[in-house]
């Protein structure tokens, strides 16, 4: 298990730009950092999802019925672009009171969650890539183990990566919503993501 060569894997994966990126971008411009944290939460928590049946065998399964996939990978594509449409028609909140983050908590987590369950890179990745890393030789530690090893790190890496894009979301927000520029920016990266889903609709077919 070269667990060197898997990061960098990993690390290219979640720097290519993707629905993540342009989601998350969205959701810190128009509602700020925590909201948007929050979010990350979700994706990492869909991730694991990812990871834990890769580790169960799920990826076998997916392999033997393209069916599977498929539906998969449409409901996925179908998720991000009600995402963009909803990024396109809501107004960026630009008003220093705060929405009360209990009763929002959840459903920005569910959408995170929802968005990454249902994305078809995770699942290609999951599927094509993590087992190439998974060592059969006598020694190693079983298959299950390793690919729970792997897809933990692939989380965090994950995770970081996002949780910066809010990062630098919220330090470039004064700039990038005042005046006119609000509602060019907000569309740009509705518009953004749903360029993501049909790409990723084109890229991921098999």
């Amino acid at each position: 298990m070269d667990v060197s060569e898997f990061v960098v894997a990993a690390l290219l994966l979640e720097l290519t730009p993707g629905h993540n990126m342009a989601y998350l971008a969205t959701l810190s411009l128009t509602r700020g950092r925590v909201p948007s944290l929050v979010a990350t939460i979700g994706v990492a928590f869909g991730l694991a999802v990812h990871a834990i049946l890769a580790a169960l065998g799920a990826a076998v399964l997916i392999q033997q019925f393209p069916m599977v996939y498929e539906a998969l990978r449409w409901i996925g594509v179908a998720y991000l672009l009600f995402l963009a449409w909803e990024g396109w028609q809501t107004q960026a909140e630009t008003s220093p009171v705060r929405v009360d983050l209990l009763s929002t908590a959840g459903p920005l987590f569910l959408r995170g969650f929802l968005s990454n369950v249902f994305n078809p890179k995770s699942i290609i990745f999951f599927v094509s890539v993590v087992p190439r890393f998974v060592e059969t030789e006598s020694g190693a530690l079983s298959t299950p183990v390793q690919i729970a090893v792997l897809g933990s790190l692939y989380v965090a890496i994950a995770t970081m990566v996002h949780a910066t894009i809010v990062a630098m979301a919220v330090q470039l927000k004064p700039w990038l919503i005042d005046g006119q520029r609000r509602d060019i920016t907000r569309r740009a990266l509705s518009g953004a993501l749903a360029l993501v889903a049909v790409w990723l609709a084109w890229t991921t077919r098999r």
